[in-house]
């Protein structure tokens, strides 16, 4: 498992985007709506869900850790 560090809050949406978990908003989209991402180990249908600070996001068998940037 991995850490990723960003400026919180971060949306589910663009955290996949800024770890290069989706290639767009749109592939983020697409991730989302079928079911392709689970944060915290819970399927996860809300693009625009907020993270915190040590929630895990899993795509693809891809594991990060959400890390608030010092």
């Amino acid at each position: 498992m991995t850490e990723f560090s960003v400026r919180l809050p971060i949306r589910l949406g663009q955290f996949l985007k800024l770890a290069n978990l989706a290639e767009s908003g749109a592939h983020a989209r697409e991730l989302v709506e079928a079911g392709d991402v689970l944060v915290n180990g819970q399927r996860c249908t809300q693009r625009g869900k907020q993270l915190q600070s040590g929630d895990t996001v899993n795509v693809h068998g891809e594991t990060l850790t959400v890390a608030a940037e010092d």
